[in-house]
């Protein structure tokens, strides 16, 4: 097929995947057309493998499949509130609403201002935080080169505070106790000894976003289960149906156990420049011969899923002395390595250094850094 053929070809199939900057490159429209055509060949088994890999658990998985194959688009979300500034830990649920992307879905964005106050977010800075994540998290998804056709942003507070919302809410509210709010809320809103009542209204909320998003599927981390299992197990009691929980497990830190959004020594933000990037990697934890640390979970749940996906290999640079460069494919071999001792530990973290400058190098910088000034300075 000639280079003009397959331009028209991509243009009729899906106009999003032809910019500008394509249109002069042959390679890259032969890449995009044999991406089209996989994706038009995947069988229902396949999909819901690609939806399944690497995570931790899936609340109806028989639903799941029984919806691929009744469903022709079926619809997915992800709530994401702008709390502190998003990081790299971030693109492990973006990697999963690629799958999903790819797998046939619509998947929405709930960008969740309300969640986020609720959360102790003060209300005068929400606005700004909210103007953050709404220019930070397209860019994301579009770094990890995700055909965005298919993806749609909500704000929270255009959907939450309609009439028939908060009505839903108050019926939701007469169903369950405090004790079970308080549960469910616990691994995910800052309760602290003196909770606030917010924080009870904060999982009702989450629960009625699936009825009012439309949707078939919820995807969030493990640490959502407790919510996600209370709007199964409400949400039918005010007349809905309970839907599908997708969980992804949450990256250790680089320092201590949790990544976490507060603490700027745990992770690397999105906006972090490559220097940056290497100085906080210098200083993870990574002893000698131990893989359970944060560099490892995320070579294994996010660079190395993408290598594989894109038929690349990870390149390990080191001086002859130490034994040359190695090109690694599967994580399972670094992992036997790191274990024995072969490879250093300095070593994996300067090739992850280099590998997540490379991804947020796609950034747009000069467009979200002055919003990012006005929501945390």
């Amino acid at each position: 097929m000639d280079f003009f053929k397959q331009k028209t070809l991509i243009r009729f199939i899906n106009p999003s995947l032809l910019s500008s900057s394509d249109n002069k490159n042959p390679n890259l429209l032969r890449i995009q057309l044999i991406i089209i055509y996989k994706m038009a060949q995947l069988s229902v088994e396949q999909r819901f493998e690609l939806i399944k890999r690497n995570t931790a658990e899936i609340i109806g998985e028989e639903d799941l499949k029984k919806l691929l194959k009744e469903k022709k688009t079926p619809v997915a979300y992800l709530g994401t509130a702008p709390t502190g500034k998003p990081h790299v830990g971030y693109f492990l649920w973006g990697l999963k609403v690629c799958d999903l992307l790819k797998a046939g879905f619509h998947v929405k964005i709930l960008l969740a201002d309300i969640h986020a106050v609720l959360d102790n977010t003060p209300w005068s800075i929400i606005d700004a935080r909210y103007d953050y994540y709404a220019a930070i998290i397209p860019e994301m998804i579009k770094a990890l080169g995700a055909d965005t056709k298919e993806l749609e942003f909500v704000k929270g507070s255009e959907m939450q505070l309609k009439p028939e919302y908060m009505y839903d809410l108050l019926q939701l509210s007469s169903h369950v106790s405090v004790h079970d709010c308080e549960k469910a809320a616990s691994e995910v809103v800052k309760m602290g000894d003196n909770p606030k009542l917010s924080g009870l209204i904060y999982p009702l909320m989450q629960a009625c976003d699936e009825q009012y998003l439309g949707v078939d599927v919820q995807l969030g981390g493990t640490d959502q289960r407790k919510i996600m299992v209370l709007a199964r197990e409400n949400l039918p009691k005010i007349g809905y149906e309970r839907r599908i929980e997708l969980m992804n497990p949450l990256l250790p830190g680089l320092i201590g156990k949790k990544m976490s959004s507060s603490d700027p020594n745990t992770k690397i933000d999105l906006l972090d420049n490559e220097e940056a990037v290497k100085k906080k990697l210098n200083k993870a934890e990574f002893i000698e011969g131990d893989i359970d640390n944060g560099v490892m979970a995320f070579l294994e749940y996010f660079l190395m899923v993408i290598k594989k996906d894109k038929k690349e290999k990870l390149l390990i640079e080191r001086p002859e002395k130490f034994g040359g460069n190695v090109e690694y494919s599967d994580f399972e071999v670094i992992k036997k390595d790191v274990i024995s001792k072969k490879l250093h530990p300095m070593d994996v973290k300067l090739a992850v250094a280099k590998e997540i400058s490379k991804i947020l190098s796609n950034i747009d910088r000069k467009k979200v850094e002055p919003l990012e000034k006005k929501a945390y300075s």
